[in-house]
């Protein structure tokens, strides 16, 4: 009789230990909720868990002396006298059901100076006061209808994000909040490179994401192989470079000079492309993720090091390498002991369930479970706080840091004068 069913209870049990390890991973490998709640689904944000949970990596790329100072490939763009303002439109990305009003909570003040614009496009409503041709390319026909609806009238610098305010891919030193991202972003920084990716991390895109041409096709860089037949349209004149390289998830902040520096039709002629294309909506838009560097710089790689694009990018200076990549190595404990607390509660929960469900409130004594350490909760709760109180403080320092221009000129690799603002 036994034989008779043994497949199917062998099936059953391979099914539940897949989706106990699913389960399992997914909760507790990142520290982060596996999913968005149902609010933040309402709300509209894009909260999703960063892939990268592992130990931060500290060999070169966040320190600005472990690195030959990022030199861009065009020339250094015309800044205002020290000092003075610069006009700036937010040009964000979104669908219907996104949520943007925390573009006027968050950055009221900046709107209500007039120091921000927004041009919000909704890529799904043609109704929309601004909308694309056609909802297809993801942002990228967003941000280049933007270009051409306004090529005449542009403002000192635009900033092109999506709609969302949280997510993964912001930067983790600024709570991977978007509206901070546009409060601290730094205009002359923007003016002088004409082109700031606004990711300063690394992975994924950088220092070598994509080597167009490749023959194996993978399937977590479909864009790849994409590309390299797509070139040959987008860019007929071009080579195609071996690499192509910048931190992902297409959000970038251009001068006017940098987008005057190429004809509107040019930009009108990339539109066409998505529109003609047969690739579909999010893979013509995963070939564009990786290409607008090259659109607005003509060169194929965009990787400053993490330490430069927080310190002269957003005025978070931590003041060496060693200090920088220590607050990562805080955080990369402070999911750690996180991790461990979820798991402490959960076995604690388990053993309740027991215990409820025995008709004596108690666990007997061959019930297989594992009992955490009596107090080890308490423990990790205040390793927890000292950690996070030890984050904030070195961030704040690191902000008072990023006040002085000269600090922030160091850790960019530039030359500074007195006078010279940031």
């Amino acid at each position: 009789m036994l034989r008779r069913y043994l497949p199917y209870l062998v099936i059953a049990g391979v099914g539940t230990l897949l989706l106990y390890s699913t389960f399992h991973n997914a909760r507790w490998n990142s520290g982060r909720p596996s999913r968005p709640t149902e609010e933040q689904i309402a709300s509209g944000h894009n909260i999703l868990p960063d892939l990268r949970n592992g130990r931060p990596n500290t060999s070169g790329r966040h320190g600005y002396t472990k690195l030959p100072p990022w030199k861009s490939p065009i020339p250094d763009g015309q800044l205002k006298p020290p000092g003075s303002n610069y006009s700036r439109t937010l040009v964000l990305a979104r669908t219907k059901a996104e949520n943007t009003s925390w573009v006027d909570t968050e950055l009221s003040d900046m709107l209500s100076s007039g120091l921000l614009t927004t041009a919000i496009y909704v890529a799904d409503d043609p109704n929309a006061p601004l909308h694309p041709p056609r909802n297809k390319g993801h942002e990228a026909m967003i941000y280049l209808s933007y270009i051409i609806n306004h090529y005449d009238t542009l403002p000192d610098f635009s900033i092109f994000m999506h709609g969302h305010q949280f997510a993964w891919h912001n930067n983790e030193i600024l709570d991977t909040d978007a509206a901070q991202m546009i409060r601290h972003l730094s205009p002359e920084r923007v003016m002088r490179l004409g082109y700031m990716n606004l990711r300063c991390h690394w992975e994924p895109g950088c220092p070598a994401w994509l080597h167009p041409g490749v023959r194996e096709r993978l399937s977590w860089k479909q864009e790849e192989h994409l590309i390299a037949d797509s070139w040959a349209q987008i860019f007929p004149k071009d080579p195609i470079p071996a690499i192509l390289a910048q931190p992902c998830c297409a959000q970038f902040a251009v001068s006017r000079e940098r987008i005057l520096a190429t004809p509107k039709q040019r930009y009108v002629y990339l539109r066409d492309w998505l529109l003609r294309t047969e690739l579909s909506d999010y893979l013509s838009g995963r070939v564009f993720e990786y290409i607008w560097q090259y659109v607005f710089t003509s060169s194929p790689s965009h990787c400053p090091s993490m330490s430069e694009c927080y310190c002269d990018g957003y005025g978070f200076c931590f003041g060496s390498p060693e200090a920088f990549d220590y607050w990562f190595e805080l955080q990369y404990n402070l999911n750690e002991a996180k991790n461990e607390l979820q798991l402490w509660w959960k076995k604690a929960d388990m053993i309740e369930e027991v215990k409820l469900r025995s008709p004596t409130g108690k666990v007997a004594q061959e019930a297989d479970l594992d009992i955490p350490r009596v107090g080890r909760d308490e423990e990790l709760e205040e390793e927890i706080k000292k950690i996070w109180a030890e984050m904030q403080r070195r961030k704040s320092a690191a902000y008072e840091l990023g006040r002085n221009p000269a600090q922030r000129a160091l850790e960019a690799g530039r030359t500074w004068r007195d006078g010279d603002g940031f």
